[in-house]
């Protein structure tokens, strides 16, 4: 008695040969692809100028991005701080001792 494995059979729907057909996919022409031509660009290239003036604004920006790094150092203090408060106001309001929307809880 031959069993077969319905997993493995090897039909094919009609709708699946269509999909295919329809769409452009590889296709074996017979001949090796000419290398030898050189690609078209997809969009026309910066020139060195542009290259200059884009690289310039770049390092412009870094040097901006650079300087205000060190600018929020001096409230390390403060935000201990809110920290401290934030955390206690929050044990508060989830033990349910006040509100979360009220500004008096403290």
């Amino acid at each position: 008695m031959p069993v077969v494995a319905s997993g493995c059979s090897s039909t094919t729907s009609a709708d699946s040969g269509t999909a295919l057909a329809g769409g452009r996919g590889a296709q074996d022409t017979g001949t090796y692809p000419n290398l030898n031509i050189r690609p078209t660009a997809a969009a026309p290239q910066f020139t060195e100028e542009q290259k200059a003036a884009k690289l310039a604004e770049l390092h412009a920006a870094q040097r901006r991005q650079g300087a205000k790094a060190g600018a929020g150092g001096s409230s390390s203090v403060a935000m201990t701080t809110l920290a401290r408060k934030h955390g206690d106001d929050t044990l508060k309001a989830i033990e349910g001792k006040c509100e979360p929307i009220d500004p008096a809880c403290n």
